[in-house]
């Protein structure tokens, strides 16, 4: 049997410790970091993600070969961007003006929001996926491969290794992974755009990711 990757997740909220579980279930060795300000972290994720182990941000970033960000939209300065050359870096978050405030420098960016977060480590391998469906949809939703009502999730990015890599994990947690191609297509899964929280199969999907459908959306 293959080895799985080392998975870190940046964030212990509910996206964090559900993927923590559909992961750990999975048969992959997960790392969690959380708030410097949260405490009892150990406590809360051997309650709520048993199996996963809580670690310093230094060392997720060492240790992981795959980097969850999953904090939300309007922490994600504090996360250790500069640590993160040549890891692939999932970018879970969404950028939510009622809850993040409007960032009038992400509101007049004209990229995609996971190009700005790229920008921040451009030697890190960033992909966009597991954005697109609720953290309370994970467990619900997740089926093993070849049941005909699977739901699909996208990946996106520049880096065609990389987006291989994630969409293998997609695979292991029960989804059917569907390569979206270049970042930019990202805008597809974003609040307020076509496969936001709809449930769809990978046809279907695929076709939302095409720089035809972003025109026609």
């Amino acid at each position: 049997m293959t080895e799985r990757p080392v998975i870190g997740i940046f964030g212990a909220g509910k996206v964090g410790t559900a993927l923590a579980r559909l992961l750990v279930a999975s048969g992959h060795e997960v790392l969690i970091a959380g708030s410097p300000r949260q405490t009892a972290l150990d406590l809360l994720v051997g309650v709520v993600a048993p199996g996963a182990q809580v670690v310093q941000p230094d060392e997720l970033a060492a240790r992981a070969h795959i980097i969850i960000v999953a904090v939300p939209f309007g922490k994600a300065p504090t996360v250790p961007w500069s640590h993160f050359d040549d890891r692939i870096v999932v970018d879970a978050m969404n950028y939510w003006p009622p809850v993040d405030g409007n960032i009038a420098e992400v509101d007049a960016d004209p990229r995609t929001t996971s190009e700005q977060n790229a920008a921040r480590n451009p030697r890190a391998r960033l992909v966009k996926s597991l954005n697109h469906l609720g953290y309370h949809e994970m467990e619900d939703d997740s089926m093993p491969a070849g049941s005909p009502l699977r739901r699909a999730l996208a990946v996106v990015g520049d880096d065609p290794d990389a987006r291989a890599e994630v969409a293998a994990i997609i695979d292991a947690i029960g989804f059917d992974p569907v390569d979206g191609g270049a970042l930019e297509h990202g805008e597809a899964l974003q609040p307020g755009h076509p496969a936001f929280g709809r449930e769809l199969s990978a046809g279907e999907l695929a076709a939302l990711l095409t720089p035809a459908a972003h025109l026609a959306a």
